[in-house]
């Protein structure tokens, strides 16, 4: 969650292509802080922490009921404006969308499950209940599987060529090629492909992160995606953790602690 919740902080500044595309710039300043991003990374993980054994209809009630109760809490954390009206509306149904919102929030799948066929299953279950469409399901399934296999010590080469074979999504490009034509687009079709080709491209947590932002575009939420996986192939320096508690309210703490509490009894 760390990783993806910094990159949320990190790359908050240089949303809506206000950055110089440039991985040259201060990690941390006074407008690095958490989004939308954040708030449903920690919605996610508190429903799956308390739901994920019990059957699909009930782990999405569950979702449904923290991603509301917490957007409800943080209202004007910057979120799309269809889901700022499913999180206010009496009869929240899924919407259809291909938004990027599905697979920067789907981190803790990718860390709850012991092989790679639930945590799909639970990545699917974390899209579904507003992601519905195929390429909103898709993209949270590409991350959640790229942060299982590099949790479980699997190879760059290795995490490409399953989301490449699985998800169809083409890798081939190089962020230098990326970075020129890349603008703020919101679907899971044109973040999640850039976010995982920032992750490969990355020598260590850091340089995941500020790859990510140097692509532009709708960096807050790119950055979450390609910094969820970078935790899990390189985790992350304990400096940048103390950064990300200091901007961090206490209740999302408490969700936090509770996922890495959970984490370190499944080690």
């Amino acid at each position: 969650m760390y990783g993806a919740i910094l990159g949320d902080m990190i790359g908050a500044p240089y949303e809506f292509d206000r950055g110089k595309q440039t991985k040259e710039f201060p990690l941390f300043c006074r407008y690095s802080h958490f989004t939308d991003d954040s708030v449903m990374t920690v919605a996610v993980a508190d429903a799956l922490l308390t739901s994920r054994r019990k059957t699909e209809a009930q782990i999405k009630k569950a979702l449904v009921y923290t991603m509301r109760t917490w957007g409800r809490k943080y209202p004007d954390a910057s979120y799309g404006v269809r889901f700022y009206g499913w999180l206010f509306s009496k009869d929240p149904k899924p919407y259809g969308s291909y938004g990027n919102g599905s697979a920067m929030r789907v981190s803790s799948a990718g860390w709850l499950c012991d092989t790679l066929e639930k945590t799909r299953c639970l990545a699917r279950l974390t899209a579904v209940v507003t992601h519905n469409h195929p390429e909103g399901i898709k993209g949270a399934e590409a991350t959640a599987s790229a942060i299982f296999l590099a949790r479980t010590g699997h190879g760059k080469a290795e995490i490409r060529e399953y989301v490449v074979r699985e998800f169809g999504y083409d890798l081939s490009r190089t962020c230098d090629e990326i970075r020129p034509g890349y603008r703020h687009i919101e679907t899971c079709q044109m973040t999640v492909p850039e976010a995982i080709t920032a992750f490969l491209e990355g020598n260590d947590f850091e340089d995941v992160i500020r790859t990510a932002v140097s692509l532009g575009g709708d960096c807050d939420t790119l950055t979450c995606i390609a910094g969820s996986i970078a935790e899990a192939f390189y985790g992350v320096p304990d400096e940048m953790i103390k950064e990300c508690r200091k901007r961090l309210p206490e209740d999302m703490l408490s969700v936090v602690d509770r996922f890495y509490a959970e984490k370190e009894k499944r080690a």
